[in-house]
């Protein structure tokens, strides 16, 4: 199957301020593209990509004073098929983990292990290591957010989704990582496109989407706390420790965003 997506976005800046993006598409789905991924800036600005310590492209630009339009639109190829699932996936040892798997047990910025260790060992030791525990771990998280971009906090960590039991997409993903941390199970933020490929259409805008992966028998699977269900036609953007690691924009001074426009169809 073949998707289009892309972005309308626009800053204003009351002075010249450097930014840092992550707005391309992972390196791994490059090989993908039916049409070049291209981000396009109005006015034209100069920019510069280099990949990050994740295997990220991030992308550098000076935004001028008053408004930068930022926009890209590409076509790319999908399977077609949801998440897979791998119900007799086990649980590795923490000493036969590899070595790049390690710091995605360890606590960060949004997903603070040693405020929910005790939770996540009395809530969850007793369910069976590896794939029925990330599950189990999923179902609490889905059942224990209410979705409300209304609650949208850009500071809000897992903590705060577990005590305020509200969010959005990334923060079911902040607290479904933080457990798996806890239990032992390096778990890693992403974040990127999910169109209504295969579920009826959200009324809602359409935007970036988190999710999560989580390293069992020597491979990572992707899971979704917020969806809870396996979707189709996810096109990674970025994956990190939490969303510090894949911000869409983090800029170096004062910043407004006033235009946002993610669109994300496949093409029939």
């Amino acid at each position: 199957m073949q998707i289009r997506a892309g972005y309308d976005i626009e800053f204003e800046c009351p002075q010249p301020t450097p930014m840092l993006l992550a707005l391309s598409i992972h390196p791994s789905r490059l090989a993908d593209l039916s049409t070049p991924h291209v981000i396009g800036f109005d006015p034209p600005v100069p920019s510069s990509n280099y990949e990050d310590g994740f295997g990220n492209i991030c992308t550098r630009i000076a935004a001028p004073a008053g408004r930068l339009r930022i926009f890209a639109d590409f076509q790319i190829g999908d399977t077609g098929l949801p998440d897979l699932v791998a119900p007799n996936a086990g649980q590795m040892p923490i000493e036969e983990l590899p070595e790049e798997a390690i710091v995605f047990l360890l606590g960060s910025r949004y997903c603070e292990t040693d405020r929910l260790s005790n939770f996540a060992w009395s809530t969850f030791q007793s369910v069976d290591p590896g794939w029925a525990r990330v599950r189990a771990i999923c179902d609490y998280v889905h059942d224990r957010i209410v979705f409300n971009y209304q609650s949208a906090d850009a500071t809000g960590t897992a903590f705060d989704g577990q005590r305020d039991q509200t969010g959005v997409c990334r923060d079911f993903a902040h607290l479904a990582i933080t457990l798996c941390r806890c239990m032992n199970i390096p778990a890693r933020y992403c974040t990127g496109y999910l169109g209504d490929i295969g579920v009826p259409k959200d009324p809602a805008a359409m935007d970036f989407s988190a999710w999560f992966e989580v390293l069992l028998d020597g491979r990572w699977y992707t899971f979704d706390a917020r969806h809870n269900i396996p979707r189709i036609g996810r096109i990674l953007m970025g994956r990190g420790r939490d969303a510090t690691d894949v911000a869409i924009s983090t800029s170096f001074g004062p910043s407004k965003l006033v235009g946002f426009n993610v669109h994300t169809d496949e093409v029939a």
